[in-house]
């Protein structure tokens, strides 16, 4: 299953905005959605765009899946991480958590305690609310490096903590949808 870019611009809504024909993250969530929903669905088919739902929610809450589609959300910035090259999507897709060097249950483990109410306010709004966070989210990601920087240590301080805070927010959102779902 192939997406492409949520492709609207900053400050616009999704809904004016010209759609790609092969769809887009959002569309794929809906689709996933829509064949886990459906009683005529395989078992192979509901279990398949389980884990691509699974999958989409993650990429949501990376900021430069919903980024610029022109430069491929970061994909064509081309950057160093710790003098190896790289790009600023990959930066943020596994160059920071690899550098961390936590299995996935460390990871989990050291996420920042949330208190109920806080939880609460995470699981809040829609899939397009979800977007548009991201979009605004992303806009700080694009400010935080140019091509040819070589991002090393301080970028790592400087950012993990967002990353994490999104892969939190992603688990916790994904709770939400699938509850939906499945209640």
């Amino acid at each position: 299953y192939t997406l492409n870019w949520v492709n609207f611009p900053f400050g616009t809504k999704y809904h004016e905005s010209e759609k790609n024909s092969n769809g887009d993250l959002v569309t794929g969530i809906d689709h996933c959605i829509q064949v886990i929903k459906d009683d005529n669905a395989s078992k192979d088919d509901k279990a398949f765009y389980l884990k691509m739902l699974v999958h989409f929610i993650g990429d949501l809450h990376q900021p430069l899946h919903v980024g610029r589609a022109e430069d491929r959300g970061g994909n064509n910035i081309e950057v160093t991480w710790f003098g190896r090259p790289t790009n600023l999507h990959r930066v943020w897709d596994t160059d920071m958590l690899n550098e961390y060097n936590m299995s996935y249950t460390e990871l989990a483990d050291n996420v920042k305690p949330l208190s109920k109410e806080e939880v609460h306010q995470l699981q809040q709004g829609t899939i397009m609310n979800w977007v548009y966070e991201s979009q605004e989210i992303s806009k700080l990601v694009y400010a935080s490096a140019e091509n040819g920087d070589d991002l090393r240590y301080r970028y790592m301080y400087d950012y993990f903590g967002l990353l994490h805070d999104q892969i939190q927010k992603g688990g916790i959102r994904l709770a939400v949808v699938l509850n939906e779902i499945f209640d």
